[in-house]
Order: structure tokens, then C-alpha cells, then sequence
């Protein structure tokens, strides 16, 4: 595979097409399950049991198709774990990924208490023109998104990806060649800002019309929001498996040069072969 052709990335989703219909249809069915989830009553006990069961079932049924998707954008197939294996393996870095949004979230919460302490180290000219409160505040929150969308995101799911192929044996030096290839960074960009900014931008506003209409509306927008987030992460996977497949390229001290096997020295009295010792 070559690297940053985007024929190669519609190779690679068109060879995995029956995973990536999945994405759209089941994650649609699983977020409708879950939902329905919610609204079991309790009053029997196979209605507890079932309560009980489902969120296992989901998650699992959400961990495969993930790995599932991932194996299959992957050249040879990822046929390295079982698929169930794989899977499992994601929850390690799934929790890593909670604690960091754990972590941000505090941080967003302190946002405020932030932005006042440094209006407050900020000279007189300073708090009325350029390191106003708003100001602080909006950096902050932008350099928050940041984190939370790009950066995390950026870092974690090479790992995760690779998890759902190797498990726990990770390919660690393709991971980090990954990790510093800027193409992969502006993937994670852009489907950052489709799949996350873009769809927010759709419900800001103050919704006008008829109750049919706004009902209408809300409903488009929804069904667009969805497409674009499932869509971004299904390009990013498979713009992850096309830059993970690069072969990697030895080193020049190291590169082989094909050499005639009876080359020699261009002394003609010194023989390419070597001589054979005396039969006793």
C-alpha cells in the first residue's frame, strides 16, 4: 500500500464494505437497544435478569464490531487474535481513554476559576483589550476540545486498533512510527472537526416554526449528525489501517545491493571463488 493516496483509502474501505455497512446499521441498532434498555421494567425476574444481561450483551456486541472493522480494513485481514480476544483487549484502552475524560472534564470545570486567575496576573491594558475574561475563557475551552477530540483521540486509537489484531502484543515501533506521521494527525483533524464539530454546530440556534416543522427539522438534523460521526470514524479507522500497512524502509546502511554471484576483485590473479582444500 502507498501512503496519503486517497484511491488506496477507498480501496481499503471497499474491500472491508460489508463491515462498514455494519457501522451505519448496527451501531444505529445498538444505540436503539440501548435505549430500549432504559425503559425495561423490573417487576419479574427474567425482566431483572434481562436488565441485568443487556449491557453486557451491547457492549459486546459494540467491541466486535469495532475489532470486526478493524481486522477487516487491515491487509491481511488482522487474522492474528480471535475476534472475541481482540475485542476484549479494547477495554483496557477504553478505560484509559475514561480516565482522560475523566480528567478533562475536571478541567473543563475549572475553566472559569482559571481564566479569572490569569485576567487577574494580566496588566490594566491587558484585562480591557486582549486577556479579557471571555477571551481566557474561550481559549480555554478551545485548547480543552482540543485535547479531548484530537489529541486523545490521536493517541489512543493506534493502540486500540492495534490491539484488535495483535491483542496485547502490540507492534510497538509501527505504532510509534504511526504516531509521528503527520498525515495521521491531519485524518484525526479533520474527522474531528466532521464528526464532532460539525454536528454540534447543527443545534445551536433557537428552533422556529410550526411543532410539525421543528419536530421535522430536529429529525434531519439528527440523521445527519449521525451520519457524519459514524462517517468520520469509519474514514479514520480506515485511513488508520492504510498509513499502519506501510511497509517500513530499512535504514541506507542497510539496504541490500544485489551483487553477481561470482563477482570478484578486478585483480585478475585473485579468483572470486574460494580455493578448497587438498583431498588427503
Amino acid at each position: 500500500m502507498s501512503e496519503g493516496k486517497p484511491g488506496t483509502l477507498f480501496r481499503t474501505l471497499s474491500r472491508a464494505r460489508v463491515w462498514v455497512a455494519l457501522q451505519f446499521g448496527l451501531t444505529l441498532l445498538l444505540i436503539l437497544l440501548g435505549l430500549a434498555w432504559t425503559r425495561l421494567p423490573d417487576r419479574h425476574f427474567w425482566q431483572v435478569a434481562l436488565l441485568l444481561l443487556a449491557p453486557f450483551v451491547l457492549t459486546i456486541s459494540a467491541l466486535e464490531l469495532q475489532a470486526g472493522t478493524v481486522c477487516a480494513f487491515a491487509e491481511d485481514d488482522g487474522r492474528r487474535v480471535k475476534l472475541v480476544w481482540g475485542a476484549i483487549t479494547l477495554l483496557v484502552w477504553i478505560a484509559i481513554g475514561w480516565a482522560a475524560w475523566v480528567l478533562l472534564d475536571w478541567c473543563d470545570d475549572q475553566i472559569p476559576l482559571w481564566a479569572g486567575y490569569l485576567n487577574s496576573k494580566a496588566s490594566a491594558q491587558a484585562k480591557a483589550t486582549l486577556f479579557t475574561y471571555q477571551h481566557i475563557v474561550r481559549w480555554l475551552t478551545m485548547l480543552e476540545w482540543f485535547l479531548r477530540w484530537i489529541v486523545v483521540p490521536a493517541k489512543l486509537i493506534p493502540f486500540a486498533a492495534a490491539s484488535a489484531q495483535w491483542g496485547l502484543r502490540l507492534p510497538w515501533r509501527r505504532i510509534v512510527r504511526l504516531l509521528w506521521n503527520w498525515r495521521w494527525w491531519l485524518g484525526v483533524v479533520l474527522a474531528a472537526l466532521a464528526g464532532v464539530w460539525l454536528p454540534g454546530e447543527f443545534f445551536k440556534g433557537t428552533p422556529s416554526g410550526t411543532v410539525s416543522a421543528q419536530v421535522g427539522i430536529e429529525g434531519l438534523k439528527l440523521a445527519a449528525a449521525y451520519l457524519l460521526a459514524v462517517g468520520s470514524w469509519v474514514m479514520l479507522l480506515g485511513w488508520w489501517a492504510v498509513l499502519f500497512s506501510r511497509p517500513e524502509k530499512p535504514p541506507a546502511e542497510e539496504a541490500l545491493v544485489a551483487v553477481p554471484v561470482l563477482a570478484g576483485p578486478p585483480d585478475r590473479k585473485l579468483k572470486a571463488r574460494a580455493p578448497l582444500p587438498p583431498e588427503e
